[in-house]
């Protein structure tokens, strides 16, 4: 279904190829998934499947790719539309009208087809992605997790062959992605849609591929996913326990774990020496937030401490931004308050510091380090900006234009940015969204950090793999109300929805990799 043959590509005014001598066979109803760290080609291969590359991004490109027997050379991207669904990283930025409703119908008018026919697959389109209660809202006014499930509709409602997805699954809560990879499993296997997929959330996607095609360097591996999920990329947590334990082959779901680890006796775990917190850095009480008549959040009781990592999950659109924004002391409260450690409402950069979900939006400078040096200007600092992206793990990136990097590099770049205020609280919306393993840890071992010296954080994500390896306490949101605030081996652990893996394949209270295999190693 999808050929590439020898496909070379450079991005204009670059040096090193984004691809190099790609080749590659998809077959038809299969589901590809494409993996590598950040920044390897994983979306300019996604791109060069519907004629984006080159026909868009421009460049110089070499060889051929084939889809359902049209080259992409000789077929713009307008003219494969009824062939390929694309869904980009940034959902929103593909969006062309104001409301779901006529955004999903708006690829199916553009094919020409008849009205009768358009109201049947907008409706099956909003109902597969279990979207349909979402129809009258304007785009701008929903989460980012349901943003992404409006543009996977909008990409399935044509009825296209192939769906090229850009990290599908990075903005949606654990029970979302779930339901949105059993509906794309429910198109392959029935209806023989052959789907090719980025994403870095290979706990979620793993069980599901029936090929890996593995980018480094642009060059590309292709085979089973056994094969190539064993490798440096880390693989799930339970491939990564497997390695650790010599399991072979490593197991990639959490059945096929749970069936290795049968009668494997695991002590209690060492208590995990978690320090008393320190001073409140940030308060809310009493909190409630709107829009317009709107409510979002619903008497909010949270406090923040210097020395913790507070995690923030639930599902999309239970008000996750809304409490961020709201901590950082740009949205206002309807009702109750928020405080900063001096009684005031928190000064934005001075207090407290946030990074948003679509990091774009605070990009502006040339380079990294000019984004860093803007901000260290705008405080007085005398410090280097090279400093701080070195702090944050990406010292490599000083010299590179931001809109020239990866969406999980920008991510990068905006905190380093953010992080370049000193401020006490650090507030950072979906910070894993597009970062490879590495990166993440890299992330993990920052936040640890600024922990550590004094500062707290939180983090609004649906990573829960991420949450069960750093935070100290875990805050449940469900429709504006904080259902539940603990410890993540009692809040994590007693869930059915956000349990990690560990917790899985062993039950309360295991949360990592790790922590088991050093069990074992004791026992």
């Amino acid at each position: 279904m999808i050929s590439y043959r020898a496909v070379t590509f450079r991005y204009p005014q670059t040096g090193r190829p984004a691809l190099h001598r790609i080749d590659l066979e998809v077959p038809e109803g299969a589901l590809a998934l494409v993996v590598g760290r950040t920044g390897s080609g994983k979306s300019t291969l996604l791109r060069a499947a519907n004629g984006l590359v080159p026909h868009f991004s421009g460049g110089v490109f070499r060889g051929r790719v084939v889809v359902d027997g049209r080259d992409t050379l000789a077929s713009r991207p307008r003219d494969l539309a009824d062939v390929v669904g694309f869904v980009p990283q940034d959902p929103l930025a593909s969006f062309v009208l104001d409301r779901v409703e006529d955004e999903i119908a708006y690829g199916c008018e553009n094919l020409g087809m008849e009205p009768g026919r358009i109201r049947r697959r907008v409706e099956e389109a909003l109902d597969l992605l279990g979207i349909s209660h979402l129809r009258g809202r304007r785009l701008r006014e929903i989460s980012g997790g349901e943003r992404q499930r409006v543009a996977i509709a909008a990409a399935l409602a044509p009825g296209p062959r192939v769906l090229a997805l850009d990290e599908p699954t990075s903005q949606l809560d654990p029970q979302g992605a779930e339901d949105v990879l059993a509906a794309l499993a429910r198109l392959v296997h029935d209806h023989g849609v052959t789907v090719i997929a980025a994403e870095h959330r290979l706990e979620r996607v793993a069980g599901f591929a029936d090929l890996v095609v593995l980018l480094e360097g642009g060059r590309a591996r292709a085979g089973a996913p056994g094969e190539l999920l064993d490798g440096s990329l880390g693989g799930p947590p339970v491939a990564r326990l497997g390695r650790l334990l010599g399991w072979r082959p490593v197991p990639l779901t959490v059945r096929e774990a749970r069936e290795r680890a049968r009668g494997l006796a695991l002590p209690l775990p060492e208590p995990d020496g978690r320090r008393e917190p320190g001073d409140v850095l940030l308060s809310a009480r009493g909190l409630v937030a709107a829009y317009g008549d709107r409510i979002a959040l619903r008497g909010i009781h949270l406090e923040v401490r210097a020395g913790e990592v507070v995690a923030l999950l639930g599902r999309n659109g239970a008000g996750k931004t809304t409490l961020l924004r709201a901590l950082a002391g740009v949205h206002a409260p309807a009702a109750g308050e928020v405080r900063a450690t001096d009684g005031r409402p928190p000064r934005p950069g001075v207090d407290v510091a946030a990074c948003p979900q679509d990091a774009e939006t605070i990009l502006f400078a040339e380079t990294a380090a000019g984004e860093v040096a803007a901000t260290l200007a705008a405080r007085g600092s005398t410090r280097r900006p090279e400093e701080v992206l070195e702090l944050v793990g990406i010292p490599e990136l000083a010299a590179r234009h931001p809109r020239d990097c990866s969406s999980g590099e920008r991510l990068l770049i905006a905190l380093a940015a953010v992080v370049a205020t000193e401020a006490p609280a650090l507030l950072l919306d979906e910070p894993t969204r597009g970062l490879d393993a590495d990166a993440k840890r890299r992330l993990g071992a920052f936040l640890r950090r600024f922990a550590d010296a004094g500062g707290g954080a939180v983090v609004a994500t649906h990573d829960v793999e991420f949450v069960a390896a750093l935070a100290d306490r875990v805050a449940i949101l469900a429709e504006g109300e904080l259902v539940d605030v603990g410890p993540p081996e009692r809040v994590l652990g007693d869930s059915s929805v956000f349990a990690p893996q560990m917790t899985r394949v062993f039950g309360p209270p295991w949360m990592t990799p790790e922590q088991v295999a050093s069990a074992v190693g004791a026992a």
